[in-house]
């Protein structure tokens, strides 16, 4: 069973002082008991709790949980909303729709997390570079805060296309600056461009690998590995190439061998893993399984996010990705479990399945102790074999694709066309929230969504709305995204 080595929890006088939020459960310091910034800046202990503020964000609501599940994945055709037919999830039933729409819930908690993380991480960021500490601690510290505030950034350029840089900590009562900077979108490539920095940044700054007190924490591979997939998304096949190379070259990761354990409690923090969201009992990504968890008879959860017959009728012969990504009904789980069938949906997202009897368990379906795979070697893999596919090097492909496939106990390709490419991207990667992404960079969602008997609009959808309330709170300052 999984232990609670890992102390991604924020330190309460830093929220006091500074802001930074955090589980109400975690506040038990009365106001007396609060530092002043001095003292604060004087204790050089606390410098890892900055940053564990920065982590500790990766666990709230509106960052891995309904909302980002409905925009991810209930979009695309791997997914569909799920649950009851009468049961919309506040939005879900637009999402899956193709309704995109600025007012939805579901946008407003994406914008809202990751800019929370941004702000959470510039504030880090400030303090660090005056507090008086070890030197090279300092330095890990910063990297693993720029690497965080890549990601929270590379989530919001995919959603949105470019975005207010908000790089410094921001005082919000002067109006100027918030106007000019807050409020003030850049451009795509803008947003790329910092997030390439504060990637290069952090891959100078991180260790190769981490001590066992330090397990889940950013490493250079964690960085490498996200500025890898930016050049993808960019189009950059050479960087890309590149970058993923340095990732495959350090010898630090490896393919787990049995592909349905990655996403197992057994699989967490293992070879195949590069970078994930911590989570232990009590302290777990908030209602993340939940909303998967099969709704019905017994009620294990919510049962939305369900995959779609486009996704199971899309496998070749023979490959046990597909048994082991969607769960189907009725059956035995891989727990000894019986799925049956006074369940609501006959398939659910089988990665997102938490075990009461063979894992981490103590009652709490909000909050159960399952990790969150964001970077995974596979990834690693199939990104080079795009990047040299790209490049003319078919043979390089071929050789990273193949890799993948052996571990499945499917046959070598001896030839390879970018459309079988994707496909494994598709059916390695699926119900991991990159196929919604995935479609769109490579032209494929007007076909795609169109065999799912659904509507993308070439030139709008690509990107989703601006929130309406944040359009609203910027004083019309944001602007909207072409077509809503």
């Amino acid at each position: 069973m999984k232990n609670t080595r890992y102390s991604l929890i924020i330190f309460v006088t830093v929220i006091a002082i500074f802001s930074l939020f955090s589980c109400e459960k975690d506040l038990n310091v009365e106001p007396n008991d609060a530092q002043s910034e001095l003292d604060f800046l004087n204790n050089p202990d606390n410098a890892t709790q900055l940053v564990n503020g920065v982590y500790n964000k990766l666990l709230d609501y509106n960052m891995y949980s309904f909302s980002w599940i409905g925009i991810t994945s209930i979009t695309s055709d791997d997914a569909d909303k799920g649950s009851s037919p009468g049961d919309t999830g506040s939005d879900k039933n637009k999402l899956d729709n193709l309704d995109f729409q600025s007012n939805l819930i579901s946008f407003n908690d994406t914008w809202n997390g990751r800019f929370d993380g941004v702000y959470r991480a510039n504030n880090a960021l400030y303090y660090l570079n005056q507090l008086n500490i070890d030197g090279a601690l300092k330095t890990r510290l910063i990297g693993e805060t720029k690497f965080l505030r890549a990601l929270f950034y590379f989530d919001l350029v995919r959603c949105f296309g470019g975005v207010p840089l908000v790089t410094e900590k921001i005082d919000i009562n002067d109006i100027e600056t918030v106007n000019n900077i807050v409020y003030k979108r850049r451009t795509k490539q803008d947003t790329y461009h910092q997030i390439e920095l504060d990637l290069l940044d952090a891959i100078d700054k991180l260790p190769v690998q981490n001590s066992p007190e330090n397990i889940g924490r950013a490493t250079k591979g964690a960085a490498q590995a996200m500025l890898a997939k930016a050049y993808l998304y960019q189009e950059k096949w050479q960087d890309a190439f590149d970058m993923s190379g340095s990732v495959i070259s350090s010898g630090q990761y490896s393919l787990m061998l049995n592909y349905a354990d990655v996403w197992k409690e057994i699989g967490e923090n293992k070879s195949e893993s590069i970078f994930e969201v911590q989570a232990t009992l009590g302290k777990g990504i908030r209602d993340y399984t939940n909303v998967q968890g099969p709704r019905g008879t017994p009620d294990l959860g919510w049962g939305f996010n369900t995959p779609s017959l486009s996704l199971v009728n899309s496998y070749e012969s023979g490959d046990i990705r597909k048994n082991a990504s969607i769960m189907f009904v009725p059956s035995v789980l891989w727990d000894g479990f019986i799925a049956l069938v006074t369940w609501n949906n006959p398939r659910y997202n089988y990665k997102a399945y938490q075990s009461s009897i063979s894992e981490s368990w103590n009652g709490d379906k909000g909050e159960t102790a399952k990790n969150l795979r964001v970077l995974k070697y596979s990834d690693i893999l199939l990104i080079r074999a795009e990047a040299a596919f790209k490049l003319g090097n078919v043979s390089e492909a071929i050789s990273k694709v193949n890799i993948i496939r052996n571990r499945v106990g499917l046959p070598n390709r001896t030839s390879l066309t970018l459309q079988q490419l994707y496909n494994e991207r598709r059916w390695e990667m699926a119900m991991e929230h990159d196929r919604w992404f995935d479609i769109v960079r490579t032209g494929q969602a007007h076909s795609a969504m169109a065999a799912d008997g659904k509507n993308f609009m070439v030139g709008v959808n690509e990107l989703f709305p601006i929130p309406q309330d944040q359009i609203i709170q910027s004083g019309n300052r944001l602007s909207q995204n072409p077509g809503y």
